[in-house]
């Protein structure tokens, strides 16, 4: 890493992939399995596989709470954008969110918790990905896109920074001719972006909008559970030690 770092205690407020090289990222790519409700409990336990979920993970029907030890990636970049909703009513809408991706990213332990209505009650449907070691970043992704309505955590960049571009303008990935993707985060213009070669947010406790972990996830183990009334993910350990290489 470049010895050029910026540390800010990263929050973000309501106000809007990893590759095995370069040139070879597609950050809003289709993906091979959506996790809408209670249904994912079937799909999930059985894709996985000699400690690995070998498909795509996608929450987007609503929004997701979710914590983190530490998220770790290549090719980081974030913007402004307008994210498509359905309403309560049926009616189609937007929320700005916060679109963060990571071309390449290893994640330290991850809950996600949902809340659910089944015959009046609220249920919480929540998984958990990862061990219990805060030293291991033990999940590795490719072109995770996270659409954060709030996150509070501590953000670290390094390599080449780049602050308040233009979001249309944030360009973290390249083709295979070696040419930068134009607009990858699909962002409208003059909108906050952010753009660095390496980033790494830690204890991170936020709602996503949209949550995507596209194949090939992988993870040491996993465990989804169904609770009754409205259970929040435990508050994220500090990270201890370095992560590895993407």
């Amino acid at each position: 890493m470049s010895p050029e770092r910026h540390s800010p205690e990263g929050h973000v407020t309501d106000p809007g992939e990893a590759a095995p090289e370069e040139g070879r990222t597609h950050w809003r790519r289709s993906l091979a399995v959506a996790v809408p409700a209670l249904l994912a409990a079937g799909g999930l336990g059985t894709a996985m596989a000699s400690g690995a979920l070998a498909v795509g993970l996608k929450i987007q029907d609503r929004p997701v709470d979710f914590t983190t030890s530490s998220l770790y990636g290549t090719q980081y970049g974030a913007a402004v954008v307008d994210q498509a909703v359905v309403r309560p009513d049926g009616s189609a809408g937007t929320v700005r969110v916060l679109r963060m991706g990571f071309a390449d990213g290893v994640i330290n332990g991850l809950c996600l918790s949902q809340k659910q209505q089944i015959g009046g009650a609220t249920y919480t449907l929540m998984l958990v990905l990862g061990d219990d070691d805060p030293g291991s970043w033990e999940i590795r992704t490719k072109n995770t896109v996270l659409d954060l309505k709030n996150a509070t955590g501590v953000l670290d960049m390094d390599g080449i920074v780049d602050l308040n571009t233009n979001g249309a303008d944030v360009k973290t990935v390249k083709d295979s001719s070696g040419a930068y993707v134009d607009n990858p985060l699909n962002s409208p213009q003059h909108r906050f972006g952010i753009q660095a070669r390496y980033a790494k947010f830690d204890r991170i406790t936020g709602t996503a909008q949209d949550f995507q972990l596209p194949g090939l996830l992988t993870t040491p183990k996993l465990k989804l559970s169904v609770k009754p009334g409205s259970v929040a993910c435990p508050a994220p350990p500090a990270p201890t030690g370095t992560p590895g290489t993407p």
